[in-house]
């Protein structure tokens, strides 16, 4: 059993060291579910002579008003052999073998952390007594309860206290050590009324009662010691401590110890409750006590600490990986931040997040649809076929087929196909620039740095408008192709179809008639449908080519040429993550490493069993 208050103190002492002092916190806390016994009394209610009497050494600083100013938190292993010495965890290699130098280092370290003024500090001091002459046992004591502040003092202090006494005792894994004196009316008591508060049934607290013997003669506390004045679930205990003048005189605390046993077995009234009396059976019964609550706790500890553990590691994935300090981390954080949204880009154009079916419905739906939409009755209306027919004959009419008039005619309808697609070309930029959006919405880690993701962004949109005007160039040349080159097969029919209307002596004015006109007009139109036909095939496949193809593929290739010629001081620009930030993932990873720690030793204690 004694491993289990061993692993209480192991875990006590670790929160301090990383920071849990079970304070209001955005951070879980375990300190807070770790079962204590606190120490509580008013000022000179005896409680620092208790305290002394339990370890048996003068330890602990006095004076007058209010002396001690941090939480004191006491942790006890009994030890074989006769050495005695202590060490705290602020000074972790120092053993104290004086304990009128452990007196001094507590005092000294309340100043450090309070200053020389009489303030307070909720920080705890972590001090460990190793002795055969105690029990395994954990105490926090606490700062004294007062009504007054005294000079050089706040007037908020008498509230402070109390604030910080009850914010140890109101959690339902503390025991309550209240300490009052025998020689004043336990109705006044500051222990016993701040105990009931936090503890009604007195299911949690032991009372401990001081001074007994310093009680007027015909008066005695055995009603107190009895429950009947008042009832606690647990047992109350009284204790003789050192007078000031035995203090003074450097009493030994054995002999001390040894006069308070035949206090209790010679005083009549006490005499039949000598055997559950005492300073050593209070530290006794409060080891066993503390055995108890601490055995019970463990399966709910374990159960806080994996969901705990959980939630930090959830947590810290959410804000990313600490930054590196050189220059080379630096680069490899940005190079990498930019791969995962350059992954996470892929994955939309390929199908894998919706987006870039966006891209489909362009050449499926949008291009063909406009170039359904051309009208070309007005290129090959009869009036205008008849002059550009004419027109192209000059002053020598054609022979057999008035071949610069088609060409005239087509060239008039081709272009008009330059329009659809430059919008396709366009509508395909602007859904690739959506899906910039949102890969970097969906890259978590570009949230940490607000300047790398606007960086990214316009290093993207650049690249994009570059593949833009690249399709473009590309695209409008397979339409000048087509006006360049005429398919030829199309129009060796035509001759044939030529004589078919007509016969060819008839006057050269005379094939300008209506049906030999329409005719032209009907075989334009064809070989445009052909042309269009054509187009709606490979007007797409360039875009895919110069756009889509190129955005997978070196979408932030200028953006990496451009980082690696830049400073540290640059790269550090990039990674401007909020100082909030960082400091939370600081204190996150500390408490994964508390809880860590934690679950590997309650799993020792709990597999030793």
């Amino acid at each position: 059993m004694e491993n289990l208050i061993s692993l209480v103190n192991k875990l006590q002492r670790a929160c301090t060291a990383l920071g849990d002092h079970g304070e209001e916190s955005a951070l879980p806390t375990l300190w807070d579910s770790l079962p204590a016994i606190a120490v509580v009394g008013g000022q000179s209610s005896g409680k620092s002579s208790v305290l002394e009497s339990v370890v048996g050494k003068d330890f602990l600083p006095r004076g007058s008003g209010i002396v001690t100013r941090r939480p004191l938190v006491l942790q006890l292993h009994r030890i074989d052999g006769d050495r005695e010495y202590a060490e705290f965890m602020h000074l972790p290699r120092k053993r104290f073998t004086d304990f009128a130098l452990v007196r001094k280092e507590i005092a000294d370290e309340t100043d450090r952390e309070t200053g020389r003024s009489k303030q307070i500090s909720s920080v705890p001091i972590h001090l460990s007594i190793y002795s055969p002459n105690v029990v395994n046992l954990t105490l926090i004591d606490l700062p004294g309860l007062t009504k007054v502040a005294v000079e050089g003092q706040p007037d908020s202090i008498v509230q402070d206290i109390e604030n910080m006494v009850r914010s140890f005792i109101e959690k339902p894994n503390c025991i309550i050590l209240a300490v009052s004196p025998a020689n004043q009316d336990l109705a006044t008591s500051d222990a016993i009324k701040i105990s009931r508060e936090v503890d009604p049934k007195g299911e949690r607290t032991f009372g401990v009662l001081t001074k007994i013997d310093l009680m007027d003669k015909g008066t005695d506390a055995v009603d107190i010691l009895e429950g009947r004045s008042y009832r606690l679930q647990q047992q109350w205990i009284g204790v003789v401590n050192r007078s000031q003048q035995d203090i003074n005189k450097n009493v030994d605390m054995i002999a001390a110890r040894r006069r308070e046993r035949e206090y209790f077995s010679t005083t009549p009234e006490y005499k039949h409750l000598a055997h559950r009396m005492g300073s050593e059976h209070l530290a006794k019964s409060l080891s066993k006590h503390l055995e108890t609550v601490i055995k019970s706790r463990i399966p709910g500890l374990q159960s806080l600490i994996t969901k705990t553990i959980a939630e930090l590691e959830t947590e810290l994935n959410r804000l990313g990986k600490p930054i590196a300090t050189d220059a080379g981390g630096k680069l490899y954080t940005i190079m990498e931040i930019c791969r995962m949204f350059d992954g996470i880009y892929k994955e939309h154009l390929d199908g894998v997040r919706p987006g870039g079916e966006k891209i489909y419905h362009v050449f499926d739906n949008q291009f063909p649809v406009a170039i359904k939409r051309l009208q070309f009755d007005k290129q090959l209306a009869m009036e205008n076929v008849k002059k550009l027919i004419t027109e192209a004959d000059g002053y020598q009419p054609h022979l057999i087929a008035p071949e610069q008039g088609y060409r005239r005619l087509i060239e008039s309808c081709l272009v008009s196909i330059r329009g659809p697609a430059e919008a396709a070309v366009d509508a395909v930029h602007a859904i690739l620039k959506e899906l910039v959006h949102k890969a970097i919405n969906e890259t978590h880690e570009l949230k940490q740095f607000p300047t790398l993701r606007a960086e990214v962004g316009n290093a993207a949109f650049e690249s994009l408008d570059r593949m833009r005007d690249e399709s473009k160039k590309n695209t409008l040349k397979l339409v000048d192709m087509e006006c360049s080159y005429l398919t030829v097969d199309f129009f060796r029919k035509l001759p044939q179809d030529v004589e078919k209307g007509g016969n060819p002596s008839h006057s050269i004015f005379d094939r300008y008639n209506d049906s030999y006109l329409r005719r032209i007009g009907t075989t334009v139109l064809a070989y445009i449908n052909m042309v269009c036909s054509t187009l709606r095939n490979s007007i797409p496949k360039s875009i895919v080519y110069c756009q889509v193809r190129e955005a997978k593929r070196s979408l932030l290739d200028h953006f990496f040429t451009e980082l690696g010629a830049r400073e540290i001081k640059q790269l550090s620009k990039l990674l401007d993550e909020d100082p909030a930030v960082m400091e939370r993932r600081t204190n996150l990873a500390k408490r994964l490493e508390l809880y860590r720690s934690a679950q590997a030793e309650i799993d020792a204690v709990a597999w030793s069993k």
